[in-house]
């Protein structure tokens, strides 16, 4: 079993918990308030920022360039088509883009980020990364089909965290965690254990907040 997948069974309860949630169960049939959906990406898109600076800190702790190219290629992605996304859908759902308030849960995830990316390891950097993009292709990826048939917001979100493209940064983030993980030192990894499984109870806790409606700012 690789050392990601052993990750992900440690803390499976949450994991489940995040990638069949009621939120994203309703989102991908369409069911989900609009004003549910805005509040939560007003929430999300307070990531943006420090998603791409952990991203780009991980570009520059890489051990090789073959190593961090398809990381640098997904800053791209990023920066370029989902941030396009955020600015269409809050436009279309009539709401600004920045939220009013940031939630405890949003704070919890941005400290967590910022932990890993002060850090200076890479190891660490990969924790937070596999989890916050793997969780999401373990929702989206059984409701792709479904998209075409959504509204924009709800549809598009869908297809940024699910199908080829995707599914290979995610084998790609994978991939480098696994490689790195066999030769950290016991106190390496049981750090990466921690990031990796604070990361996933997060996500969980993301989501129920959500679910249960973030305030949307006007």
């Amino acid at each position: 079993m690789s050392a990601t997948e052993t990750l992900r069974q440690s803390c499976l309860e949450d994991w489940t918990a995040a990638t069949t949630h009621a939120f994203t169960d309703a989102l991908a049939d369409g069911s989900l308030d609009p004003q549910k959906m805005a509040g939560y990406l007003q929430q999300d898109y307070l990531f943006v920022e420090s998603f791409v600076r952990l991203l780009a800190s991980a570009v520059a702790h890489g051990p090789s360039l073959a190593d961090v190219v398809p990381a640098a290629q997904f800053l791209g992605l990023i920066c370029g088509p989902e941030n396009t996304y955020f600015l269409r859908s809050f436009k279309a759902l009539d709401v600004p883009s920045e939220a009013k308030d940031m939630a405890p849960e949003t704070r919890a995830f941005l400290d967590l980020m910022n932990e890993a990316r002060l850090s200076g390891r890479y190891e660490n950097m990969l924790a937070v990364l596999v989890v916050a993009e793997w969780i999401y292709l373990d929702w989206a990826t059984p409701f792709e089909d479904r998209a075409p048939n959504l509204p924009f917001w709800f549809g598009e979100w869908i297809t940024l965290h699910a199908g080829e493209g995707f599914s290979g940064v995610v084998a790609y983030l994978r991939g480098q965690l696994d490689a790195v993980f066999p030769s950290l030192d016991e106190v390496a990894q049981t750090e990466v254990r921690r990031l990796f499984s604070t990361a996933v109870s997060l996500e969980r806790a993301f989501f129920d907040a959500a679910w249960a409606g973030y305030p949307v700012t006007r």
